[in-house]
């Protein structure tokens, strides 16, 4: 049981997880969440002032876990094409685990990111800066040939959608997958290789 007053955001946000996991996001409500935190539903109101803005919170939290490793990754200095190809298995390792360890609450966040395009587009935005910086190394480095860096980064998180795109969560399980991905990283490279 915690008490209001030592009560933090980020609690709330792991109770709400646990809730959403749970009831799902159709039947979870703040009174749950305050529940199963042992206080008072306006005790959570005080830190998020509406459930829409505690499910934001809660998603964004989903969302910004992901970019931890991946910023770790893209900001490192090594070679690019080992960061890069380190960078697209980490994140198709992360999205695949979620969905596959814990598929209820996947679920849940499939919801929930459909309620909240913005912050999917600035996830996607950020995941593409992040690839950006690598291509930008790695040009720098004489890795990959002169490009539109931008663009580029565009393309490979494109091309390689279907291993973090959520709408392809159903096929990780495959055990394809992982030779799948190679497959393509190699086409990738192939592209990307300074002549």
């Amino acid at each position: 049981m915690t008490s209001d007053s030592s009560l933090t955001p980020e609690q709330i946000l792991g109770a709400a997880e646990d809730v959403l996991r749970r009831f799902g996001p159709a039947k979870a409500t703040v009174v749950d969440i305050a529940r199963t935190l042992g206080v008072s539903h306006g005790s959570v109101y005080r830190h998020f002032p509406s459930k829409s803005a505690l499910r934001e919170a809660v998603t964004q939290r989903w969302l910004d876990q992901a970019h931890h490793d991946l910023y770790s990754i893209a900001v490192d200095r090594g070679p690019a094409v080992d960061r890069l190809h380190r960078w697209l298995a980490t994140l198709f390792a992360a999205k695949r685990r979620k969905a596959l360890e814990d598929p209820e609450l996947f679920a849940t966040y499939l919801t929930l990111v459909d309620e909240l395009s913005s912050a999917v587009e600035a996830h996607i935005e950020t995941l593409i800066e992040q690839i950006a910086e690598i291509i930008q190394d790695g040009i720098h480095q004489g890795e990959f040939r002169p490009t539109h860096v931008r663009t580029v980064a565009r393309a490979v998180f494109q091309a390689t959608a279907h291993f973090h795109d959520p709408v392809h969560s159903a096929e990780w399980a495959s055990p394809n997958a992982e030779t799948d991905f190679e497959a393509v990283w190699s086409l990738l490279l192939t592209g990307l290789r300074s002549r």
